[in-house]
């Protein structure tokens, strides 16, 4: 009796640290599209009144979940019953991932936002509030949909060998630390210019050092947002250019001397070229449809 709980304790040992190992793993190969991830809802999280940003990240974060719940038993069912499925669904969100990455370096380059402040939030929150917290909220959930696929299928992918069992927990681990990591980097952020403003008015001393690291925090937050953003379009490329190298033969054995990062991108960004170069004429086809009937 004595032996066989001995046996069953060292059994569920072996399976902790093999779980240890491969989430640690796949958290690595989605580490990547997480950056993205933060950069995307750090951006949509900002622009609210000040007492509003935290219950609308906490609003998008339930969302996030919800998301998940979705996607995770989808996931490993057609890792159980079908998986190869995993493989297409994976390079089928390389190419939307090269395509968005792709468009950001694009939009910046010759569509570059104008410099200033943001009036069109201001008018609209002033206008209908609820209504224009709902668009954000929706839009950011959806976002977060497309991403969370992308992150469960890198990670399934990453433990595609393993025993069932082991997919589901090393899986479901990951999406639970993506999602409060991210909301919770995000909160930190979108907070930044609040625990600044505080920071200025704890006293009344000019140039002090609370005034100092306060005014430091203000001045940062756009800086960190935007390098994000950059951090994030550069990752979007790096994670779909290893989703094509890593599988499919042809490019994973071409250019071997070159190094990987530098091939990684360089495969995500020709990819994503290719893509846009396809939905561009659509998109502009059903914009101007669009425009025509309004």
């Amino acid at each position: 009796m004595a032996s066989g709980i001995f046996a069953v304790l060292d059994d569920i040992s072996v399976l902790m640290d093999d779980v240890a190992t491969m989430t640690k793993i796949a958290t690595k190969k989605t580490a990547g599209i997480l950056g993205d991830d933060l950069a995307v809802n750090a951006e949509k999280a900002t622009g609210f009144v000040a007492n509003r940003e935290l219950p609308i990240l906490w609003a998008i974060t339930k969302g996030s979940f919800l998301n998940k719940l979705i996607i995770l038993p989808i996931a490993f069912l057609l890792s159980a019953f079908l998986p190869t499925a995993i493989v297409v669904i994976l390079l089928l969100g390389g190419m939307y991932l090269a395509y968005e990455g792709a468009e950001k370096i694009y939009e910046f380059l010759f569509h570059p936002k104008p410099k200033g402040p943001d009036t069109q939030i201001k008018e609209v929150a002033e206008e209908n509030i609820a209504e224009f917290e709902k668009k954000r909220i929706k839009s950011a959930i959806l976002t977060d949909f497309i991403l969370s696929i992308e992150i469960i299928i890198i990670a399934l992918g990453a433990v595609i060998h393993a025993p069932l069992l082991n997919q589901i927990i090393v899986v479901t681990i990951v999406a639970i630390i993506a999602t409060i990591g991210v909301y919770g980097i995000v909160a930190l952020i979108v907070r930044m210019d609040d625990y600044g403003y505080r920071l200025i008015n704890f006293n009344d001393e000019k140039d002090s050092i609370s005034d100092k690291i306060g005014k430091s925090l203000v001045f940062s937050l756009p800086w960190v947002i935007k390098s994000l953003s950059v951090i994030g379009t550069i990752a979007l490329l790096l994670v779909s250019g290893g989703i094509f190298n890593h599988n499919i033969d042809y490019l994973h054995h071409l250019l071997p001397n070159v190094p990987s990062l530098l091939k990684d991108f360089l495969t995500g960004l020709l990819v994503g070229i290719l893509v846009m170069l396809i939905l561009v004429p659509f998109k502009r086809i059903f914009s101007s449809r669009a425009d025509a009937n309004h």
